[in-house]
């Protein structure tokens, strides 16, 4: 591997590499949430609204770290990470509208997720041998969009906390996963 990079990539990747622990505590942090969400019997709308908009920078965050050590497509990174960035704003302002207003959308927001999963595991194809748990993800984030969709509102509060929850869950085991897979590329230059 080490003969088939330049040395600027192989600087990147030693960089990146540097910071693997980072995605440990950003998987233990969102399943970690998923727990909470998952609890929740008759949760504050609240406390969930909070929850979710913390959700949605974490993730901001998480893509604006890619996206500074990526050179390829790392305008896909910078784009979804403006989108989850305004996201967690919106949410954070008014929290306890948060969870009616994000209930009431919920088939779109997942469908936003699914779509930036797939083309995540596209880009990953090349250098990430389990790319494709990120692609079934994508798809099964899609085709809960458009189930969500069709549903009605109550049901759609309902469908928010458990889907809420998996989000979190997946993500967070997706993020371990991508933590030791780093870990390893940097052990290889």
């Amino acid at each position: 591997m080490e003969g088939t990079l330049n040395p600027a990539s192989r600087e990147a990747l030693r960089g990146v590499s540097g910071l693997w622990w980072l995605w440990i505590v950003f998987g233990v942090a969102w399943i970690g949430i998923s727990v909470v969400i998952l609890q929740f019997d008759q949760a504050s709308v609240t406390t969930v609204g909070i929850l979710i908009g913390l959700m949605f920078l974490a993730t901001a965050f998480q893509q604006m770290m890619v996206a500074a050590f990526v050179r390829r497509y790392a305008w896909v990174y910078w784009l979804f990470s403006v989108l989850f960035l305004v996201a967690g704003i919106v949410t954070l302002i008014s929290p306890e509208n948060t969870f009616a207003a994000i209930a009431d959308m919920l088939g779109f927001l997942f469908l936003i997720v699914g779509v930036f999963w797939i083309i995540q595991a596209f880009i990953e194809r090349e250098v990430y041998d389990l790319w494709w748990i990120g692609l079934i993800a994508g798809i099964l984030m899609l085709i809960v969009a458009f189930w969500t969709g069709g549903q009605f509102f109550i049901h759609k509060q309902y469908i928010l906390l458990a889907f809420a929850g998996i989000w979190a869950l997946l993500h967070g085991v997706t993020d371990l996963m991508r933590a030791f897979f780093i870990r390893q590329l940097g052990r290889l230059v």
